[in-house]
């Protein structure tokens, strides 16, 4: 796509521009996705920014964080979260940061910033104020780097490397609200591991065409990561649990199957915990507190290398297979947290000292 182009091209001017060496301004390194940037004051003191380039870039702009806590890099950084979208160009990041940066300090902005001017002319995006343009300069200014054509551009806003923009602003949130709370805490919820695996997964998921075909959904628990319910919504239209679910239809309004995956910091090294929350099934390898009794959910027979989309899929396969039937007149109470891990501790347990087994042919 011509922004990823773009983006490459204004990289390559960055790094070009303010090399390493610099004695004011240095890109230590850069990449599709961060950049991060040494700044050198007055008194010779090293300033570290780096900017989390996300997925909706150019529609958002880059995320800044600095290690440093000094009053002159926050200002700075709490300035560049309040840009308008004709500033969220990576070169316009940067040039206010820059220009920022030598203001505090008194001293002259570097003059390789005329670099970054001519690059901006040349590409169509003024470098004066957002209020000095027309209404329709804008709209074509925030779109710049868009395809050129009327149905690429709203292909492009539809979606953005397969991912709906419903979702894409799910990713980035989260992604927010991790480096929000590494900024606050110096440290991030969970494990970087399991977080960056975590992100990956369900930007996989969010690309993938069982999901887009609405065979599950995945929705996050109070935005966690680390907690997600999934809905199996399409099962083997030959089964009694499709007919079943038919009729869950009819009765509670609802025609899924809700699970709760819950991811350890150890993830992807330790399987997700997963449980049935609703309803309540009978068969399928569901235990009664509502957990499953599959090898692949437990330490010793997962691997590190299963997608998640892989193993919702098996679970669904799995609870065809062994003849799930949704029981009607069961209680609602009959599932919860405790019971199934609890459950699933004493299965794990069993399966330890006599192993697993395949159910006979007629099992299913």
């Amino acid at each position: 796509m011509a922004c990823l182009a773009n983006l490459k091209q204004d990289i390559k001017l960055l790094e070009t521009s303010f090399p390493k060496d610099h004695e004011r301004f240095q890109i230590r390194s850069a990449t599709l996705d961060e950049l991060s940037c040494r700044f050198i004051g007055r008194n010779g003191n090293h300033y570290d920014i780096q900017a989390n380039i996300t997925e909706t870039y150019p529609q958002s702009a880059p995320i800044w964080f600095s290690d440093s806590e000094e009053v002159v890099v926050t200002t700075v950084i709490e300035r560049l979260t309040e840009t308008t979208p004709d500033k969220y160009n990576i070169l316009q990041q940067v040039k206010l940061l820059l220009t920022e940066l030598c203001s505090l300090h008194d001293i002259p902005v570097p003059e390789e910033i005329a670099f970054i001017d001519s690059a901006l002319v040349n590409r169509g995006q003024p470098v004066r104020d957002r209020h000095e343009s027309s209404e329709e300069e804008d709209e074509d200014e925030f779109h710049y780097d868009m395809e050129d054509d009327a149905q690429s551009d709203q292909k492009a806003k539809e979606e953005i490397d397969g991912i709906d923009t419903e979702n894409l602003a799910v990713l980035e949130r989260l992604k927010q609200n991790q480096r929000l709370s590494y900024l606050k805490q110096g440290s991030v919820t969970g494990s970087v591991q399991a977080t960056d695996r975590l992100m990956k997964e369900l930007r996989d998921i969010y690309k993938s065409e069982s999901f887009k075909r609405q065979i599950y959904t995945v929705d996050l628990v109070n935005d966690c990561l680390y907690e997600w319910c999934v809905k199996l919504k399409k099962v083997d239209q030959d089964s009694p649990l499709h007919s079943d679910l038919q009729t869950y239809k009819e009765k509670e309004g609802k025609d899924f199957i809700q699970l709760c995956f819950t991811f350890k910091d150890s993830f992807p090294f330790d399987p997700p915990f997963v449980r049935v929350v609703n309803p309540v099934i009978s068969g399928g390898y569901v235990l009664g507190g509502g957990a499953i009794c599959m090898e692949l959910l437990t330490k010793q027979g997962w691997s590190s290398a299963y997608s998640l989309e892989s193993v919702i899929l098996q679970i669904s396969a799995t609870l065809v297979k062994g003849k799930a039937r949704i029981t009607f007149s069961a209680s609602k109470t009959q599932y919860s947290l405790a019971r199934a891990q609890q459950s699933f501790k004493s299965l794990v347990q069993i399966h330890e000292k006599n192993g697993w087994f395949t159910p006979p042919k007629e099992d299913g």
